[in-house]
């Protein structure tokens, strides 16, 4: 029977945290219990701070649980593009400050003795077409020149060595990204930030922010609440208690499948250097090994807006029989989704509106960037050394016509099925050839 839940949950579901009471006054309070509200908590609550955090659903309940535990960091404009929209110095700081965010993450596991199936096992993408590969061996030679990464091109008929299919057309790896079980990195940010003293308030939701002089007015559903700074980090699942953000961020549902187990030898034929995957088709399929190395789960833009169709489990089905056609008929065991939050210049941001420090716009990255956006926006709240971020520049402009439904999705969705679709047909023509 197909589950619903998240594969993640399998092994450390949210959990109701213990109800105390809302403290009338706090140093920090920061809206959002998923990984950027914790890791900001975390900081600031080492440092002396009284902090609440504050969330709606069950801590750790949305993204933060249900993405697929890719650790890369990446950024959707490529350098090119970044240097051509907001200058050579920005779009350079940008990719640098990606590669310390993967870094520091990596750190942060390991200094905490955070338990969460961590593993640097790089990161092989995709081309759909041999202009793509082109594309992508470009890049790869210009963030090596420019910030040392270690990103090597890889044509078609050396790809089975990385991965077990035909379907490309050559990619590149890069070997600072990692994976992880993401449910249960949120549940270690969540001990240690407990640990810490932190108040984590689940089921309580944030109803509006208020400037009062010095300090902030915090309307939660259970208590009033002032505080000296305000932190947000809601990203994919800001609400209508920010309309002003709301209209910044579109939430996209990204859904995954996983199969059900699969034998060894098929897993070292598909997957034989158990590496994380991405490819250049417009729908942006990402997938990888579960961390026991015993399925693989594959994931991508759903396409829907409301209810939990079908259509979107069978639309993921046929991507990994693409991929892989030796599971065309393999069992699915999961298939769920959750919201990342795209804007429109489709680059992270760590920025402050009238006092409130604003970490979001993750754009589907969130497992490098939520925690180290959470941890610049503590460290600007302490006035520390470290708070500074090439991320911190203007908002995302908001979007027209749009007050927080995205009914466009859906017509933007099938857009990109027709685009890859002629792709398809283009890529059989060129491999017949």
């Amino acid at each position: 029977m197909l589950k619903q839940e998240p594969y993640w949950w399998e092994e450390a579901p949210p959990r109701s945290l213990p109800t105390h009471p809302v403290e009338a006054r706090s140093d920090v309070a920061i809206v959002g219990a998923g990984y950027t509200g914790l890791s900001a908590a975390l900081i600031l609550a080492r440092a002396g701070r009284s902090v609440q955090v504050f969330d709606r659903m069950r801590p750790g309940e949305g993204a933060s649980s249900r993405n697929g535990g890719i650790a890369s960091g990446s950024i959707r404009p490529g350098l090119r593009e970044m240097t051509a929209r907001f200058g050579e110095a920005r779009a350079t700081a940008i990719q640098a400050e990606a590669k310390a965010a993967r870094e520091h993450l990596a750190e942060l596991i390991r200094t905490e003795g955070i338990e969460c199936d961590f593993a640097m096992t790089g990161r092989f993408t995709g081309a759909a077409n041999t202009a793509d590969y082109d594309a992508l061996a470009r890049e790869a030679e210009l963030l090596n020149k420019s910030i040392g990464v270690e990103i090597q091109a890889v044509p078609r008929s050396g790809q089975r060595a990385i991965l077990g299919t035909d379907f490309y057309h050559g990619g590149v790896v890069r070997m600072d990204i990692g994976g992880l079980h993401p449910a249960k990195l949120h549940a270690e940010l969540l001990r240690l930030a407990l640990a810490a003293g932190v108040r984590v308030h689940g089921e309580t939701a944030v109803t509006g922010v208020r400037p009062d002089g010095e300090t902030f007015e915090v309307e939660t559903a259970r208590r009033r609440v002032r505080a000296a700074h305000v932190i947000t980090g809601t990203n994919g699942y800001t609400d209508g208690a920010d309309p002003w953000l709301r209209r910044r961020l579109v939430p996209v549902r990204s859904r995954m499948i996983a199969t059900a187990p699969l034998s060894g030898n098929l897993m070292r034929q598909l997957m034989p250097r158990g590496v994380m995957c991405s490819e250049t088709r417009k729908l942006h399929y990402y997938y990888r090994p579960s961390p026991d190395g015993t399925r693989i789960l594959l994931g991508g833009r759903d396409g829907s807006i409301a209810g939990d169709p079908q259509w979107p489990t069978d639309n993921l089905r046929r991507a990994l029989a693409d991929i892989f056609p030796e599971l065309d008929d393999v069992e699915i065991s999961h298939s769920w989704f959750g919201h990342v939050a795209m804007n429109r210049d489709m680059v992270p941001r760590i920025f402050t509106r009238r006092g409130v420090r604003y970490a979001t716009g993750y754009c589907g990255s969130g497992v490098v960037w939520a925690t180290w956006a959470g941890r610049k926006a503590s460290l600007q709240v302490l006035g520390a050394d470290g708070a500074a971020s090439a991320l911190d520049f203007r908002p995302p402009p908001a979007i027209p016509f749009y007050n927080g439904r995205p009914w466009f999705l859906p017509v933007v969705f099938g857009w990109m099925t027709l685009q890859d679709r002629l792709a398809a047909r283009r890529r059989k023509r060129e491999h017949a050839a």
